[in-house]
């Protein structure tokens, strides 16, 4: 499995052609602490940089986009009980949903983990 990252803070775990989606480390640490997650029904089509979720804070709403294009397969269900996992656990429990990749060549764009690293440095 190969994890990389947008320049957004959504992490990409990739298996096959199925992909799990969710923020990073980074990305739950400027929200706050995260109070609701609003996200996809499975078989809903995404669009590699549009809208796929929200995630709500003490601070604000913010949108989750998709990383790559496909069809939703499943959404976490532990985020409907306990939204903080998103903060607990960004990059591993609190995971967003998983989708079918439409296509593998849009993973060309994305970032590995030095180079997500750097950029999140370069902030």
């Amino acid at each position: 499995m190969s994890r990389l990252y947008t320049q957004d803070h959504e992490w990409i775990e990739v298996a096959g052609t199925t992909a799990t989606v969710g923020i990073t480390d980074y990305a739950q640490g400027q929200l706050g602490d995260v109070v609701f997650v609003d996200l996809p029904d499975a078989g809903r089509q995404v669009v590699k940089g549009g809208e796929a979720a929200v995630v709500e804070s003490v601070k604000a709403a913010s949108d989750v986009y998709a990383p790559v294009s496909g069809t939703v397969t499943e959404s976490n269900p532990a985020l409907g009980d306990d939204p903080s996992l998103v903060n607990s656990a960004p990059e591993g429990e609190g995971w967003f949903f998983r989708l079918t990749l439409s296509d593998a060549s849009e993973l060309d764009g994305l970032m590995d983990k030095a180079a997500y690293d750097a950029f999140v440095a370069g902030l």
